[in-house]
């Protein structure tokens, strides 16, 4: 079974991201793609999602969706708030969103960029092997704004992803839905992700092509000077 969201509040700038396309910038084809994939890996743990799942990614003001049936989300990247039908909801928890109701993702209190990951994720049709909205080139689906995207725009939900959580059973609004486990311990590989969080790097063909507006770390400036 298909779930569909209504977008009823497109927000300034929403678009779906994924890990993005690599290996084609030999074609003039730019990555995209998240620009906080941390935030958007941990959206879609939190949803049970595998790492690579396409998520909408908001900017500044959010965005509101309200879905035909029972769903579980997470809201993840910048902090916001974060409401169903009118009531409170956690930030950076999974929560069942009834079917009807109305999730509205809010303004970002701090940073830039929030995600909604929703388990199974996003449908849509991925050209060069990604779902990822590009400005630049024009690749992917149109983002959720006016004049592109109307407001009773809909993005289809595919059926709940093998190893989701659950949906069974009644949910209050707001309810929160199980965690899919926390792992023992976390591991990281090093090597070029070993960077401080917001580091610009020189601007190059790999570069996501949306405004980034990221908070550069310190030195960050010389070592983009350095790389162009």
């Amino acid at each position: 079974m298909t779930t569909t969201l209504t977008v009823t509040r497109p927000g300034a700038l929403t678009t779906v991201q994924d890990e993005g396309r690599t290996g084609h910038a030999h074609l003039g084809v730019p990555r995209s793609g998240a620009l906080d994939a941390p935030a958007m890996r941990m959206a879609n743990r939190l949803t049970g999602n595998p790492q690579g799942t396409a998520v909408l990614e908001t900017t500044l003001t959010g965005v509101a969706l309200r879905p035909d049936g029972q769903v579980t989300v997470a809201v993840g990247g910048a902090p916001c708030p974060v409401t169903i039908d009118g009531r409170p909801a956690p930030w950076g928890t999974p929560v069942r969103v009834p079917g009807g109701a109305v999730l509205d993702v809010g303004p970002a209190t701090h940073g830039l960029r929030s995600y909604v990951a929703v388990a199974g994720g996003i449908s849509v049709a991925p050209v060069l092997g990604s779902r990822s909205t590009d400005l630049l080139s024009g690749l992917g689906p149109a983002p959720l704004a006016a004049g592109i995207c109307s407001a009773s725009a809909r993005c289809p939900l595919p059926a709940r992803a093998s190893g989701g959580p659950a949906l069974a059973g009644p949910a209050r609004r707001a309810d929160p839905a199980d965690l899919p486990g926390a792992p023992r311990r976390l591991v990281h590989g090093g090597g070029p992700a070993d960077v401080p969080y917001g580091h610009v790097h020189g601007v190059g063909a790999e570069q996501p092509h949306r405004p980034a507006h990221r908070r550069a770390a310190p030195g960050a400036g010389v070592a983009g000077r350095a790389a162009q």
